[in-house]
């Protein structure tokens, strides 16, 4: 018997009662530490290297606080990201974890956030690390790329076209397998981390406090607005939680990658942060290119330190493009699993053990995005979407705690529930100050990808086509039963059809 249209669109999916097995024809090859390094590779990169010539300009020497709230609202999401990764260890992000408490339809309003974050911050960081590549071979070779193939139309160019290349050399690294690319993004990590220590270092000595003399002109408004666009740089601590089904042990390295990786980044963001405010006067940031190249230049007074940095940044911001974009093909990899999306985005190669159509199919519209798209729009579409998610994550685990108060959690959300209603507060508090042409591209992307839901992945969903067919019946909240009430209680894994049984797949 058919579901009416409201049990359609709240269906909740079952929360997997194993941790070890999700159905997934993914392998489990990601440790603890190359875990926190997704966490870390997709977070520092263009947030750092090139954002503070778009922030400084609005709130100051007091960007510096803009960092600190962005980091406490991260930190404060991330708390409620660990608790579900260490109960709902399964691919897809809070796509993954909406389905499995809020419903259906809330899970595509997430998914259209989680699509435009890592779709569009792909093309940011791509767009940023055009800008030290040209910086780079500028200092080495005295080349420099023209700017009609260094940037977007809107910006008086006509293809970015170093960024392009770059989401293609990640796309190659990507179908190869996941093991290369995360010992490639853990040496990319501990080369950035170096690189970025070395600019504090070199910065220190350019210090001048009167550079902090007028800390706030634009007051909180500018601070907050200064948070908002540097709040896209925290996308990679979501990326943690995609690799769900590829993790070792997900309910406990998740929760530990994920606190981890939070606060290596924002103790490095902050660093990064006092140290070029300190050595540049803030009206030389506005429009800066390869900004902490150029401070460390003018310090100095000569190329090399420099050329360090460029190199660091090209090295960096690859890893972050890396990361991301691995997280959009894996969350669109599970919307597809469940019938959300269109088949071929779980077709996995069975030498690889990667989806490469899915990957391909990404990069090339991330590519398009990147090639044609000025990174201060890109950067706040990808913070409007990552604070959206972050939102529904910390509702979410309010939720799962009221309906699932037995289920097993590695890792519990201290001081709950003041840290997921603060959580809500703060992503909330951030929104509000975007720009409204920010806020309506978002409303509309949203509303088109719920559009789609309803005409397509409504009829397509894979738990409500097994619903209505009578191979699953509905006992409670996320809960099913295999065939018959009184069959064998369904935990959410996928399941193997055929004309005379229905079983969970082993």
């Amino acid at each position: 018997m058919a579901s009416s249209l409201r049990q359609q669109l709240f269906r909740v999916k079952p929360v997997p009662r194993d941790g070890g097995e999700s159905g997934s024809q993914l392998k489990r090859s990601i440790g603890l530490v190359p875990l926190t390094m997704i966490g870390v590779g997709g977070t520092i990169g263009t947030g750092i290297f090139f954002i503070l010539s778009e922030a400084v300009p609005i709130a100051g020497p007091a960007v510096i606080w803009s960092f600190i709230i962005a980091g406490l609202v991260a930190g404060l999401s991330v708390l409620c990201y660990a608790e579900l990764a260490s109960s709902v260890p399964v691919s897809g992000s809070s796509y993954s974890y909406a389905y499995s408490t809020l419903g259906e339809l809330p899970a595509m309003g997430v998914a259209a956030c989680l699509l435009l974050e890592y779709g569009v911050s792909t093309a940011a960081v791509a767009v940023g690390w055009s800008q030290y590549v040209n910086q780079l071979v500028n200092n080495l070779f005295g080349f420099q790329f023209p700017p009609e193939l260094l940037y977007a139309p809107e910006e008086g160019g006509i293809i970015n076209l170093p960024a392009v290349i770059l989401i293609a050399l990640c796309c190659l690294l990507l179908i190869r397998g996941t093991t290369h690319s995360v010992v490639t993004n853990t040496v990319m990590v501990v080369i950035k981390i170096a690189v970025l220590l070395f600019f504090v270092a070199v910065g220190i000595t350019g210090w001048n406090i009167d550079h902090f003399a007028n800390f706030a002109p634009f007051g909180l408004g500018g601070i907050m607005t200064g948070a908002g666009i540097i709040f896209f740089s925290f996308v990679g601590l979501d990326a943690v939680a995609t690799a769900g089904d590829e993790a070792k042990n997900p309910r406990r390295n998740l929760p530990i990658a994920l606190i981890t990786a939070l606060i290596l980044v924002t103790t490095v963001y902050v660093l990064v942060a006092v140290t070029a405010l300190g050595a540049q006067a803030t009206e030389d940031f506005d429009g800066q290119s390869a900004g902490l190249s150029a401070i460390l230049e003018n310090i100095v007074g000569a190329s090399w330190p420099g050329t360090v940095v460029a190199a660091g940044a090209v090295i960096s911001i690859f890893s972050v493009t890396l990361v991301v974009l691995y997280g959009q093909t894996r969350i669109l990899f599970t919307m597809s699993r469940d019938g959300m999306a269109p088949k071929i985005f779980s077709r996995v190669n069975p030498r690889t053990g990667t989806p490469i159509a899915n990957t391909i199919i990404v990069s090339v519209i991330v590519a398009i995005l990147a090639g044609v798209l000025p990174i201060n729009f890109l950067a706040e579409m990808t913070s409007i979407g990552t604070l959206a998610a972050f939102t529904v994550v910390s509702i979410a685990v309010m939720v799962l705690r009221h309906r699932e108060p037995d289920l097993e959690r590695k890792f519990k959300v201290p001081l709950y529930p003041v840290i997921p209603i603060l959580s809500i507060i703060g992503c909330l508090w951030i929104i509000k100050d975007l720009r409204p042409i920010t806020i309506i591209v978002f409303a509309i992307w949203t509303a088109l990808v719920l559009v789609w839901y309803y005409f397509t992945g409504r009829k397509n969903s894979v738990l409500g086509r097994r619903i209505d067919t009578g191979m699953i019946v509905l006992v409670g909240p996320g809960r099913y039963r295999l065939g018959s009430s009184e069959g064998e209680l369904y935990d959410g894994g996928e399941l193997e059809e055929s004309e005379d049984r229905v079983a969970p797949r082993k």
